[in-house]
């Protein structure tokens, strides 16, 4: 089996050189409990970078809110100096309150401490990808990106930065956006269950722009998880992986970026790059989101 194949493929983020495995790492969970302070076992969450390294992923995504702090300084110990073609893709536009709240930081002075931190703390000069983070903890919410964007495009101007994306936006929010700058990927909550983009990944695969989920398990109700577990059971994966691989089946553009604290999950999450579920099993995964969507209508 080739790297190519374990991966789930390359996709080259639009007007750049750069390409990307579609099958990533997400470091949320390597910060300790609710994303907060450092993890129980600073050495196994060194191991879970370095394997995944190892393994041949190149895109890791990340943020410095993370811990605070903490997420992306564990990264810097694992792996700096870092790869050539490693792409790490961290994030501005909230911060960590005192009580673990997560508060918009999208103030000019905010965006650009937020950049520094970044930077300090992952070890480089520049950052490879900034996503904006704007709207809600799990949906967007329209309004006008400008004025935090523009302070983005001026770190890129800079050189501080040398790529954007976009976090929990809404597609008129990416057409303003790219008024101002290019934008090379968006990521939003999306998943079996959560499917409200499905038009927008569609609009963003015609323009060559990643489309990177997060949350690929997120708030899914018991039906639908059993659902889920009955299918896996069938390729003979986990609910885990046949979620996983549905996402790299919708579209070409989708990179996903599982996360994990533990060797063992991280080896079953890259090998659902390698699963091909078959015609019956996406059919059954499809109808999961139009199910529920049928009984929540009918309800109203």
């Amino acid at each position: 089996m080739t790297k190519q194949t374990k991966l789930g493929g390359s996709f080259t983020l639009p007007g750049t050189p750069i390409q990307l495995f579609r099958m990533g790492y997400g470091s949320m969970q390597l910060a300790g409990p609710e994303i907060w302070g450092p993890p129980r076992d600073v050495d196994a969450a060194i191991a879970v970078l370095r394997e995944t390294i190892a393994s041949g992923v190149n895109h890791i995504d990340t943020s410095d809110y993370y811990g605070p702090h903490v997420t992306n300084q564990i990264i810097k110990k694992a792996l700096h100096p870092y790869p050539d073609d490693l792409v790490i893709v961290t994030k501005l536009g909230a911060r960590r309150g005192e009580d673990k709240s997560w508060p918009h930081a999208l103030s000019r002075q905010e965006l650009i401490d937020g950049a520094h931190d970044n930077l300090r703390n992952l070890g480089v000069d520049a950052l490879d990808v900034v996503n904006l983070r704007v709207g809600g903890m799990m949906a967007p919410l329209e309004g006008s990106i400008e004025e935090p964007l523009t302070v983005l495009a001026e770190l890129k101007r800079q050189g501080l930065v040398r790529h954007i994306g976009l976090s929990n936006v809404t597609p008129r929010q990416l057409q303003e956006g790219q008024r101002i700058t290019q934008i090379v990927c968006v990521q939003n909550f999306y998943n079996l269950a959560h499917r409200d983009d499905d038009a927008f990944v569609d609009a963003l695969a015609k323009q060559g722009i990643a489309y990177v989920p997060f949350f690929p398990l997120g708030g899914f109700t018991p039906l639908q998880s059993s659902e889920l577990d009955r299918v896996a059971a069938s390729v003979e994966a986990t609910p885990m992986q046949a979620a996983l691989a549905w996402l790299l089946q919708r579209s070409p553009n989708i990179l996903t970026i599982p996360g994990t604290s533990s060797l063992n999950h991280l080896r079953d999450n890259l090998g659902a790059a390698a699963l091909e579920l078959p015609p019956d099993a996406i059919a059954a995964l499809n109808a999961i989101a139009k199910t529920v969507r049928a009984a929540s209508q009918s309800t109203q």
